[in-house]
């Protein structure tokens, strides 16, 4: 049998919030850190296995192949889900280093400020925009320099899109016609507008977490990164964690903590992680057969997710979109300059223009978010096969979500067992309020469509969302999915949630959670800027209860 391994802090899950706590833990040299991952290494000679797959990892637009790859990809799926049409869901995670920030859209997304005041409002106090403002700023190198707003110097490369399609323009503009301003800095708290997304890439590559805090932070010898190393279960003494067990080759090992285990496994696997070990709802766990260490009725429960609608059209010859890019000979040169420009379609990130909106003037704050890009894709293959594969003919889109859903989700374990996948009950559109959305947003893009920039482009008036409310709410029912945004379900706030605002976990001893899980309310946008800014919080958190523990 292996060795156990021992360090300060056990970190479980090597994703967007994992590498960030890796990279922050060990920067001083104080403390040994253990990482474990699930999945392999990002890096293409690292990984003979999935070389393909890591190449793909690293240029922008492979997302559309990761996506679908289970060399580095969970590929989850949800229970069927009545309020989507009774259909089941892919739902795909990275099981990589970098986790999801290995196979996202690349989108750079903070949210509004008012979202941020609204934790501190549950109950997350320290978690108000201000006071996490810093953190984001921490983060960042950004690319247009550094104001009130924005950092340089941090790990996370932020950087404009590198080429601006006249379609997407189009769109954009089509947009300030139907009255969205234009706003070039959509991540300055205040979101309402339009413009063209920034992306986590530097020099035409992903800037994954990975890339930006893990690989520098791998050559220190106080951080032990075990890959391949999926965890089963905390280990207690008491109600104090002091370890976990993973599976590793076909072996069960351990990994003791000195100091704090923390959960960084993601809104699917660190709630099924803390219940199968003793964290939840107490009926749960008896039919589980798990003892129980501690009731805590919220973990699973809370989950949120960006449900976006697929709004396409088709373009008028000579138009074209990047659909004919992606094919033949054209494919070929696409290939060539990106290697000699990094620009071009390899460089392009899963979306290219945004509009945040109001669908009614008395809002205080846009509830929609508008995806923009010039490309259209093989709806029914992405629904049945979560794999992006575009159409044919030339098509553009203008794909809306709902920004903050009421409807609420579950995920949690279905047997003691740690190698056994969660149940994910996404419950999309069964708030009354998020069925009356839908319809408000396809009204909004059906406006959008209608304005004069996009009249020589588009091939036919008119859409095919339906000309009543009922009709349009059928068509978002099948036309819809997962925006991949899963958040929620082990959250921070008052004493209702599992999670204290120092993210650790209440009823027991030296145990946080640190990872998208964690939000007790979905952020206005990409969950993926956020889910870094909470690490790079925590991390502060932990280390600044470390010196005060010296100096006790």
């Amino acid at each position: 049998m292996a060795a156990d391994l021992y360090a300060d802090y056990v970190i479980v899950g090597a994703g967007s919030a994992g590498c960030v706590l890796a990279a922050r833990l060990t920067e001083s040299g104080k403390h040994k850190v253990a990482l474990l991952e699930a999945g392999g290494d990002d890096r293409p000679l690292h990984e003979p296995s999935q070389f393909v797959s890591n190449i793909m990892i690293h240029t922008p637009i492979g997302f559309g192949k990761t996506l679908n790859d289970p060399k580095v990809n969970w590929l989850y799926e949800t229970e069927v889900d009545e309020g989507s049409g009774g259909r089941s869901h892919k739902w795909p995670k990275g099981k990589v280093l970098g986790g999801s920030s290995s196979i996202n859209g690349m989108l750079y997304v903070r949210g509004q400020s008012a979202d941020y005041d609204g934790w501190a409002q549950m109950g997350a106090r320290g978690w108000s925009w201000d006071e996490v403002l810093p953190y984001f700023r921490k983060s960042e190198n950004q690319e247009r320099g550094e104001n009130e707003f924005h950092g340089t110097g941090g790990p996370l490369s932020v950087s404009d899109f590198p080429e601006e399609h006249p379609v997407s323009k189009a769109i954009v503009e089509a947009c300030v016609q139907a009255g969205i301003p234009y706003k070039p800095d959509l991540n300055d708290g205040n979101q309402e507008g339009c413009s063209f997304f920034q992306m986590t890439a530097k020099n035409g590559r992903r800037s994954s977490a990975a890339v930006a805090y893990l690989h520098p932070a791998m050559k220190r010898p106080n951080l032990l990164v075990e890959k391949r190393a999926m965890t089963t279960r905390i280990l207690w003494d008491g109600k104090k964690a002091i370890g976990v067990e993973f599976r590793q080759n076909g072996e069960t090992r351990r990994a003791m903590a000195a100091r704090e285990v923390i959960l960084s496994a993601g809104s699917v696997e660190s709630p099924k992680l803390l219940e199968i070990s003793g964290v939840g709802q107490g009926a749960l766990l008896k039919e589980l057969g798990v003892p129980v260490v501690h009731e805590s009725p919220m973990v699973g429960e809370n989950m949120q997710d960006h449900y976006m609608i697929g709004c396409q059209a088709a373009l008028k010859e000579p138009h074209h979109s990047i659909n004919e890019l992606s094919r033949g000979v054209k494919l070929l040169g696409q290939i060539a300059k990106y290697g000699l420009t990094r620009k071009g379609l390899l460089s392009y990130a899963v979306a290219h223009g945004c509009a945040f909106v109001k669908s009614r003037d008395e809002l205080a704050y846009p509830d929609i978010q508008i995806h923009v890009m010039a490309a259209s894709m093989d709806l029914e293959y992405l629904n049945q096969y979560q794999g992006l594969r575009l159409d044919k003919e030339p098509g553009m889109a203008s794909n809306p979500c709902q920004l903050r859903p009421e409807s609420r989700g579950s995920i949690h374990a279905k047997s003691p067992d740690g190698m056994e996948r969660p149940r994910i009950v996404p419950n999309y559109l069964s708030d009354p309020l998020d069925r009356q959305s839908v319809v408000e947003q396809l009204k909004i893009i059906r406006k959008i469509w209608q304005q004069p920039a996009l009249e020589p482009y588009m091939e036919a008036k008119g859409d095919p969302f339906g000309d009543t409310d009922e009709a349009m709410l059928g068509y978002a029912k099948v036309a819809g999915g997962t925006l991949y945004h899963a958040v929620g379900t082990v959250a921070m706030g008052d004493e209702r949630f599992p999670l204290d605002p120092q993210l650790r976990v209440r009823g027991t001893h030296n145990l946080r959670v640190i990872d998208a899980s964690a939000m007790p309310k979905i952020s206005s946008g990409n969950t993926n800027a956020p889910t870094i800014m909470i690490a790079e919080k925590g991390a502060e958190m932990i280390l600044q209860d470390a010196r005060e523990a010296v100096a006790a």
